[in-house]
């Protein structure tokens, strides 16, 4: 039989148990998003070092008239970036100890979420105007 004499002692242990596992997690979950954002920066990187190859295959070829092809490389990059960006800074406010941080974090995420939109939305209403200069790239070169 359970004596209760016995719990104030398991106390302290439970506690202290408790508080490491809060640690790791913590710990596990910066690390997480670290990972996450630093995924976001390559991306950016990646999508940087696209758009500089084809502007200079434009520049090379003399066809720069219109650089929406371009643009709009360079925005896919920046809105997928964007997208892991966001989702770090959610893995964030999980572990964000005060409502400053949180009330920063949200400034965050709603600030990348609307770049994001806006991104999105100007990527949808060029990508009619960039096909159609493509088929006329396309008949000319032929």
């Amino acid at each position: 039989m359970l004596q209760f004499s016995a719990l104030p002692e398991t106390a302290p242990h439970a506690s202290a148990l408790h508080s490491q596992a809060e640690s790791g997690v913590i710990s596990a979950v910066l690390w997480l998003k670290l990972g996450i954002e630093t995924v976001g920066a390559l991306i950016i990187a990646l999508g940087i070092l696209s758009a500089g190859w084809l502007l200079l295959k434009a520049l090379a070829r003399r066809q720069t008239a219109d650089f929406t092809a371009i643009r709009l490389t360079l925005a896919r990059y920046l809105a997928l970036a964007l997208e892991f960006q966001l989702g770090a800074d959610i893995l964030s406010t999980a572990i964000a100890p005060s409502w400053e941080q949180i009330g920063k974090l949200g400034a965050i995420a709603v600030i990348r979420t609307a770049l994001n939109y806006f991104l999105s939305r100007e990527m949808r209403e060029e990508r009619p105007r960039v096909s159609h200069e493509d088929k006329i790239v396309a008949r000319a070169e032929n």
